[in-house]
């Protein structure tokens, strides 16, 4: 069936209530029940929730062949939690397992042979790379892996449509009866908001930390009220490997450049005044957008309202110098946001169902005014692939990619033109993310087309001296320099599925040949 950015997704994988995707907005004012954990009360008194091991924790909570089970990625790169666990379920020899995490990359490397055995085979994920990537795009995993975005992720398990039996919670600081929080132990990650619907949702859940604190410990991310067990580890992760090399401030002259011309299409438009909504993405060139944002700030004497989504060292320079009034956190991207959540007044943790799930009542991106976002690639219709490589490989993460160009009144999105002699504005991109419906601007270095359906932002910034050009002269230029990329051969085998915030299928993602 064809959905309708023109994706021809196969009717066998259309089960389980499964629709195609059928535009942005398609299920505005739907409405479903919550689902809703098994749980065993507890009215006897109970002394301590605490385990001696993972392992005891594992057997207790009866976890078994078929199950699935869920993590976190806050410590990003310095995850540890994952690799412990599912050492001592290859120990069981639970099989078949449907693995939920928030997001999967090289600090989860060690389960690919877990992927290659057949002890995990079912992967739904909002971000996928390295050589877990590699395995899904090759065709090891057994069923084909859900991609979804962090409000998708958020939906699919209020709704029930994934049912987790078992969360493991890396958590930094906990007391003995589960209450967690991201801050306060030796390895720090700011936040736990990808945890949130895990522990309220999850029929058993386990917090696994390094540093036990005094009962009751507060405040805190996760109530120990929904925690089963607590289990004390040597260590749960590196936060100095939070930070990857996609979140870095950039010196990159052609960078800088767009960075500029993306503060330009802000400034110039009717929603920068004081109390403006804004979210940058960790690339280069998305958060150098921030810097230039500051002196127009300065200019107008207006402050930001609120700054949203992965916080970095520039927004929280801001915030501390008084031109953002507030951050609403749900994830940390460097060691500055991680602090800066403990310590900062008007700095604070949301969870990812307020940031971003499309079927609550209002979530924050909902009154995001401005989202600056990057892109692996951009085709003439402004659809945006941010998940599969050049070569045909999954390296990437919707994120909140989709769920905040739907949100915005403004989505932008930034991208050099030419990105290692391939172009990023095509014809077709190799896989769709984000819809162009919801995408209103493209920033590169040659120039900066605005989508035909936002005849108010082409009036706006026509009276600039921003280099606007159409999306189809983006793309020519682009073939004029380094060729027509040459389509990527695959097999029959679908490997992935990439689904829409709303829960329709709006990609799949087939085997490299």
């Amino acid at each position: 069936m064809k959905n309708k950015v023109g994706r021809i997704i196969p009717d066998e994988l259309l089960v389980d209530g499964l629709e195609v995707f059928q535009g942005a907005y398609h299920r505005d004012n739907y409405e479903y029940t919550k689902a809703a954990p098994t749980i065993k009360g507890q009215v006897k008194p109970l002394e301590s929730k605490l385990l001696g091991s993972i392992k005891e924790a594992i057997v207790a909570s009866g976890l078994k062949d078929g199950d699935c089970i869920s993590f976190h990625h806050h410590f990003r790169n310095g995850d540890l939690v994952a690799a412990m666990v599912f050492e001592v379920i290859k120990e069981l020899g639970i099989k078949d397992l449907f693995l939920c995490a928030s997001s999967l990359g090289k600090a989860q490397a060690s389960i690919v042979p877990l992927i290659e055995d057949g002890t995990i085979t079912r992967i739904s994920s909002s971000g996928v790379r390295d050589e877990i990537g590699d395995a899904i795009s090759n065709g090891k995993l057994k069923h084909p892996a859900m991609i979804r975005t962090h409000g998708g992720r958020v939906r699919a398990i209020e709704t029930g449509q994934v049912k987790v039996d078992v969360a493991f919670i890396g958590a930094p600081t906990s007391d003995d009866f589960g209450n967690a929080a991201g801050k306060g132990g030796k390895s720090d990650c700011g936040v736990l908001s990808y945890s949130d619907v895990d522990a309220r949702y999850a029929d058993k859940v386990v917090v696994i930390t390094d540093t036990l604190v005094p009962y009751p410990n507060n405040p805190y991310s996760i109530k120990g009220i929904d925690v089963d067990y607590v289990v004390v580890v040597d260590q749960v992760g590196d936060a100095n490997k939070i930070a990857g090399n996609a979140v870095r401030m950039t010196n990159d002259v052609r960078e800088l450049m767009i960075a500029e011309y993306a503060a330009k299409c802000v400034v110039n438009t009717e929603w920068f005044k004081d109390g403006f909504s804004f979210q940058t993405g960790a690339g280069g060139a998305s958060l150098a957008v921030t810097k230039f944002l500051k002196p127009y700030m300065q200019a107008k004497d207006i402050k930001m309202g609120f700054a949203l989504g992965g916080i970095v060292k520039p927004m929280v320079d801001l915030l501390k110098e008084g031109y953002i009034r507030k951050i609403a956190d749900t994830q940390d991207f460097d060691i500055a946001g991680v602090e800066s959540v403990s310590d900062t007044p008007n700095h604070f943790e949301i969870t990812t169902s307020e940031y971003a799930n499309p079927l609550n009542k209002g979530a924050y991106v909902n009154k995001l005014d401005y989202v600056i976002l990057g892109a692996l690639e951009v085709d003439t219709d402004f659809n945006v692939n941010v998940v599969v490589g050049s070569d045909g490989t999954i390296q990437g993460a919707p994120g909140g990619h989709t769920d905040t160009c739907a949100g915005s009144k403004v989505s932008i999105i930034v991208s050099p033109l030419i990105r290692g002699r391939l172009a990023t504005v095509r014809k077709n991109v190799t896989s769709i993310t984000t819809p162009g419906e919801t995408v209103d601007i493209v920033v590169t270095d040659y120039g900066v087309a605005i989508n035909p359906l936002r005849q108010d932002l082409i009036d706006q910034l026509s009276k600039t001296d921003l280099p606007l050009v159409t999306i189809e002269e983006l793309q020519e230029i682009a073939y004029s320099i380094v060729g027509e990329p040459k389509d990527i051969e695959y097999e029959d085998k679908v490997v992935a599925l990439v689904e829409y915030r709303d829960g329709t299928i709006i990609d799949v993602i087939r085997q490299v040949k």
